[in-house]
């Protein structure tokens, strides 16, 4: 068994798949092992059940499980800062029949959340300028953010403890027999056999899939998060949910400060991948919008800030989770287009259930197989931040 890639979702998993029973041989393989340059460790650590696909919510309803029961599941040290101060996403009038529609699924299927209104916004909020606004649906409980990294290293250090093995290395070629994958080559020059191969590779999921000759929409997106110090912020603002603007711009608290960004619409997508900051995307597309929703943030100064990628499906922007439907023993969960984090456990869940009981016991993933790709029928996400 060979896992590509050792973030969340790759590390979830191999820890599943030891906790199901497996006992065959596990091997990660990853080419940044300290996740300096992945997905996991640089996302913003959101944990939300706002989504407008059942699936989605599913997905990150059992994140929040493990999140709430990581003790019982990883031991008494663990921790991974969950900041359960919820979600807000906010809509004028002609974004209102989404988030209406938005939230009717979302509390059809266990969500906590509720959908407020005119003068709610302000009564709740009093840093929030209503002005444009139509309503904002409010995660009640169960939602906010946690630590990246520290939900990552759990599944890592667990499953390692259970004999997976870490090795750092890239692979440079996928090996097919027939309807099967035969081996990897790696960048040592090594080659190793795979009785089952699950793309877990983030960014380099489209790349990884192409050598098996195998077409996935999934490439990077580059993405900035700006670290703000505002010397004005009221304990109210500090206590925030992580709220979103109609036009997509977000700010939550991080300890004294708060971090912010924006997805850019297709027409800006950077088109270079590398890890510079684009400081005036902050400038002329984020804080306007900040300052006049948030008059506290007219004060504020970038003092830090990174960038991220994205493992985008250009399709539709939800996850591909599933056996190739022609090569069985190529298993993907790719392009979660932002949202990998929250989902990475019940897609290390999913995959585990499909190779150790051969199909789906907790949550019915069928509509994120591979299949959609081929038949060009996009499922799409509304609620892409």
């Amino acid at each position: 068994m060979v896992i590509v890639g050792g973030g969340v979702v790759g590390s979830a998993s191999a820890y599943y798949l030891r906790k199901l029973g497996f006992s065959g041989s596990i091997a990660i393989l990853d080419k940044d092992t300290t996740w300096q340059w992945g997905c996991t460790a640089r996302s913003v650590g959101g944990l939300r059940q706002q989504f407008s696909t059942p699936e989605n919510i599913a997905l990150s309803t059992f994140g929040l499980g493990v999140v709430r029961g990581l003790r019982d599941e990883f031991g008494p040290e663990a921790d991974v800062s969950f900041r359960e101060q919820g979600y807000l996403i906010l809509a004028s009038e002609a974004g209102l029949p989404i988030l209406e529609e938005n939230h009717r699924i979302q509390i059809a299927h266990g969500a906590d959340n509720a959908l407020l209104r005119g003068t709610e916004l302000s009564e709740r909020f009093a840093w929030l300028v209503a002005d444009g606004l139509a309503a904002g649906c409010f995660g009640l409980s169960g939602e906010g953010w946690v630590d990246p990294y520290l939900l990552a290293a759990l599944f890592r250090k667990a499953a390692m403890a259970r004999g997976v093995e870490l090795i750092q290395a890239e692979v440079t070629e996928v090996s097919r027999k027939g309807p099967r994958i035969a081996a990897i080559g790696l960048s040592s020059g090594e080659a190793m056999g795979c009785g089952v191969l699950v793309n877990a590779a983030g960014t380099g999921a489209g790349q990884l899939a192409a050598m098996a000759g195998i077409d996935l929409p999934v490439s990077p997106r580059k993405r900035y998060v700006y670290v703000l110090d505002c010397p004005a912020a009221t304990e109210a603002l500090h206590r925030a949910p992580l709220t979103v603007e109609p036009g997509g711009v977000y700010f939550r608290p991080e300890g004294r400060n708060f971090l912010c960004g924006l997805s850019p619409d297709a027409q800006d997508e950077p088109q270079v991948f590398d890890w510079e900051v684009d400081y005036s995307w902050f400038e002329e597309r984020i804080w306007p919008v900040l300052a006049e929703r948030v008059p506290l943030f007219e004060a504020v100064k970038v003092i830090s800030a990174w960038t991220g990628h994205y493992d985008y499906n250009a399709l539709d922007q939800n996850a591909v989770i599933g056996p190739h439907p022609e090569i069985g023993n190529f298993l993907f969960a790719n392009g979660y287009s932002g949202h990998g984090l929250q989902q990475g456990p019940a897609s290390g869940n999913a995959i585990a259930e499909l190779i150790v009981h051969g199909g789906y016991r907790t949550i019915d993933l069928t509509r994120f197989g591979y299949e959609r790709i081929l038949r060009n029928a996009p499922l799409f996400e509304k609620n892409v931040i």
